[in-house]
């Protein structure tokens, strides 16, 4: 059974910084590139960034670049998306996925997704 398990969402206040985690059970994540959406309440779900299988290739959404890195450990099976200056408009539900990058110009196909992660920004 595959799992994505997402953590180090919560409350913060604005300028915080936040590292989420994603820990990968029953695949493989090195096959795959892994992707952070988030889906803010009565808006659609968004890519925010993404990174292929070894690291090279990166996307980031415009709301988040250069305030936020993602990154991979294919030995853990984990990845990370490690959030800066964070601001009430990143609050949201984290969701990791796996899958496939169509273009790194923001394009995702999701095979495997999370159960997503609260984060909440206050001002």
């Amino acid at each position: 059974q595959v799992q994505l398990v997402e953590s180090g969402g919560g409350l913060v206040q604005t300028g915080d910084s936040l590292r989420l985690s994603c820990a990968a059970s029953g695949v493989t994540i090195n096959s795959y590139a892994m992707g952070w959406f988030r889906q803010a309440p009565g808006k659609e779900r968004e890519l925010v960034a993404a990174i292929g299988w070894s690291g090279r290739n990166t996307y980031y959404a415009d709301s988040v670049k250069g305030r936020s890195t993602i990154s991979r450990d294919n030995a853990k099976n984990t990845v990370f998306l490690q959030m800066n200056i964070l601001k009430p408009e990143d609050t949201a539900v984290y969701y990791c996925a796996a899958g496939w990058s169509t273009g790194w110009d923001g394009g995702f196909r999701t095979k495997y997704w999370g159960q997503g992660t609260q984060v909440t920004v206050s001002s």
